[in-house]
C-alpha cells in the first residue's frame, strides 16, 4: 500500500524532522577504510554520510576531545536508522495512533460533557420544562411555526432524559476512550499487543458501524467505515497478525537490510534499498 508519490522518499522527510544519521560525523577520524561512511577533506571539512536518506553532508570535524569516538567502528557496532518498508510502515503506524488519539480524545470530551449534564440533570430538565412550555404557546400562522416545533421537539428529549440512560451513555464514552487510547498509546510505540487490539477492537465495532450506515446514509459514515476496513485489511496483512504470511519471523527477516548492498556505490538500474 503506498501512500505517497513513488519518487518521493519518506527517508528524505524523516530526516529533516529529526536530523540525518550520519556517525562518521562523531568521530574524531575517518580512516581511508571508511569511504562509504565518511571522509575527510585536504581543507579539514568533514563529509558524513546519512544512513537513512544517503544524503553527503559537510561537517566541521569534531573535537578529539568531545568525539564519540576516536576512531569510526565497524557498522555492525554503530545503531542504524530504519529505511525503506520499514520506515515506511513505521510511518503508517503513526499515522494510525494519531487517528486513534483523535477518537480518544473526542470520547474523552464526551465522557466529561456526560458527567457535567448527570451533574446538573435536574436543572437541565427545569430549563427544559420552560423551554417546551413557550415553544409550546399559541402562536399565529407564520414560517416560525416549522422552527419552534423541532426546537419544542429537541427540548423535549432533554426533558425525558434519565439518569439510567445518562449513565449508560457515560459508561460507553469511557469504554471507548480507554480502549482508544490505549490503541493509540500501543501502536505509536509500535507494539504488537497494539496491533492485536486494534484489529479485534475495530473489527467489533464494524457491526455498528454498518448498522448505524443502513438506518442513515451520509458520507462522514460511508468514508468512516472505509477507513476502517482499510485499517484492519492493512494491520493483518503488513503486520502479518494472527499468523499469516509467516507471522512476526517473517517481519523479521523482512526488515533485515544487507547494509554492504545499501552502501555500495549507487547503481541507476537497481531500485533504492
Amino acid at each position: 500500500m503506498r501512500l505517497w508519490p513513488k519518487h518521493w522518499h519518506p527517508e528524505t522527510w524523516v530526516c529533516s524532522l529529526r536530523g540525518h544519521a550520519t556517525p562518521a560525523a562523531d568521530a574524531a577520524s575517518v580512516g581511508p577504510n571508511d569511504s562509504q561512511l565518511g571522509a575527510t577533506l585536504s581543507d579539514g571539512r568533514r563529509l558524513a554520510r546519512c544512513l537513512r536518506c544517503d544524503t553527503w553532508i559537510e561537517h566541521p570535524a569534531p573535537d578529539p576531545a568531545t568525539a564519540r569516538w576516536a576512531a569510526l567502528p565497524a557498522l555492525d557496532e554503530i545503531d542504524k536508522p530504519r529505511r525503506g518498508k520499514p520506515l515506511h510502515d513505521a510511518i503508517v503506524m503513526k499515522l494510525i495512533a494519531i487517528n486513534k488519539g483523535t477518537h480518544a480524545l473526542v470520547f474523552s470530551l464526551l465522557s466529561v460533557a456526560l458527567i457535567l449534564l448527570e451533574t446538573n440533570l435536574h436543572r437541565v430538565h427545569q430549563w427544559a420544562d420552560r423551554m417546551v412550555t413557550l415553544l409550546s404557546g399559541p402562536l399565529n400562522d407564520t414560517g416560525q411555526q416549522a422552527s419552534r416545533g423541532w426546537l419544542a421537539r429537541q427540548a423535549q428529549h432533554l426533558f425525558d432524559l434519565q439518569p439510567g440512560t445518562l449513565r449508560l451513555l457515560l459508561l460507553l464514552a469511557v469504554v471507548y476512550a480507554v480502549i482508544e487510547w490505549t490503541e493509540a498509546i500501543g501502536l505509536w510505540r509500535e507494539r504488537r499487543w497494539a496491533e492485536y487490539l486494534t484489529v479485534v477492537a475495530t473489527t467489533g465495532f464494524l457491526p455498528l458501524e454498518i448498522h448505524e450506515l443502513l438506518n442513515r446514509v451520509t458520507l462522514f459514515r460511508v468514508g468512516a467505515l472505509i477507513v476502517n476496513i482499510a485499517l484492519i485489511i492493512w494491520l493483518v496483512r503488513t503486520k502479518r497478525l494472527f499468523g499469516l504470511r509467516g507471522g512476526v519471523a517473517s517481519i523479521e527477516a523482512e526488515s533485515s537490510l544487507d547494509w554492504d548492498e545499501v552502501l555500495a556505490a549507487p547503481n541507476p538500474a537497481r531500485p533504492r534499498p
